[in-house]
């Protein structure tokens, strides 16, 4: 059997927890698991969230799983539903659902006398953002189409930050946010990540943090472990082969390494298909037996290349770290001009996962 193995660590993600707790101690949290956790594993997760005061997914199915397993916290679908059938089935099961256009808002007028029970509501404003949402000046009239609609039950405000990570900030879309909401009742949900870890004045009802559970980091150039994060995946597998290239040799496809002097070189067992990012160049951080070091040409689909000279004692069998304790996903995904919620989500099916408390 392959050695490739990805561990999901519970007590990483009950720190990760905790510190948002402590950032936003007014607040509850709506703990994001959306994309199977960021790729942990739904309900390989949820053990070590389930101090969260409620959970965000994507898809009904999801939704359903968590309630069919017996959690209890808020549900919330973040892009709400679709169609007749998946509102019937959230009023059933008791899911509150993100309303941020005009047919999911017909839909709930439409079906006031036939759902089960009235739903909760997260109405979601476009402060900004420009992806989903009533603009400002929709919002309050959709608000109160809401109020008068007998299918919703309570109605909170929310929105989402499209900079919250760099230097432009929240400033703008907040105030339009504050402005065009007003007095308006309602819990508010506004922080997502980075808006926790940056932006107290964002916290308000509701925090909604999703790349910062799992140990890594929301905002560019600033790693993870700064904010105090541990990382809940570690990705790992083994050297299965040793070569030496003499000076002018090439490596692996597209011959894209050309050694310049004698080098040592051990082949991985981890490749794209596993999840690991095809377009790493040369250079991105690995780790061999906990001892830093690079790799070195293109990725294959089952295999790719690390720089093992300085590790002596660097052999078939040795251990290695893709991303994890050592080598912080942030930094493989820096390194490979991407983000670390692409690599955490691209983790393929076939990688085992092992979890640990």
């Amino acid at each position: 059997m392959r050695a490739i193995t990805a561990t999901l660590n519970l007590t990483a993600l009950r720190h990760n927890l905790q510190l948002v707790r402590q950032l936003a101690p007014a607040t509850r949290i709506m703990a994001v698991v959306k994309a199977d956790a960021y790729g942990h594993g739904l309900l390989r997760s949820v053990p070590g969230l389930e101090e969260a005061d409620g959970f965000a997914v994507l898809r009904l199915s999801e939704a359903l799983t968590l309630r069919e397993a017996g959690y209890s916290q808020v549900l919330l679908l973040l892009e709400g539903v679709f169609c007749a059938d998946e509102l019937h089935a959230a009023a059933e099961h008791g899911i509150s659902i993100v309303v941020h256009n005009e047919s999911q808002l017909a839909m709930l007028e439409a079906k006031a006398g036939s759902i089960s029970r009235p739903v909760s509501v997260f109405l979601k404003m476009n402060s900004g953002m420009n992806r989903l949402g009533f603009r400002p000046a929709e919002y309050r009239q959709a608000w109160q189409r809401l109020r008068d609609c007998t299918a919703v039950a309570e109605i909170s405000l929310m929105t989402h930050f499209a900079t919250a990570d760099d230097e432009r900030g929240i400033t703008v879309q907040l105030e339009a946010f504050d402005t065009a909401a007003g007095a308006l009742p309602g819990a508010v949900s506004l922080a997502n990540s980075a808006a926790i870890l940056r932006f107290p004045e964002a916290h308000r009802d509701w925090v909604r943090p999703g790349i910062m559970l799992y140990g890594a980091s929301p905002v560019a150039g600033q790693g993870a472990t700064s904010f105090g994060l541990r990382p809940a995946m570690r990705l790992t597998s083994e050297v299965i082969a040793i070569q030496t290239l003499e000076a002018g040799e090439s490596l692996g496809y597209g011959s894209r390494f050309t050694a310049t002097e004698t080098i040592r070189i051990a082949v991985v067992a981890c490749g794209y298909a596993d999840g690991y990012p095809r377009h790493a160049p040369t250079g991105t951080p690995i780790a061999i037996d906990g001892q830093l070091s690079r790799t070195l040409g293109r990725v294959s689909m089952d295999m790719l290349f690390a720089d093992v000279s300085h590790l002596p004692a660097a052999r078939v069998g040795s251990e290695v770290e893709l991303w994890g304790d050592t080598v912080s996903v942030d930094a493989v995904a820096e390194a490979s001009g991407t983000v670390g919620y692409e690599l955490l989500c691209a983790v393929a099916p076939r990688v085992p996962f092992k979890v640990m408390d």
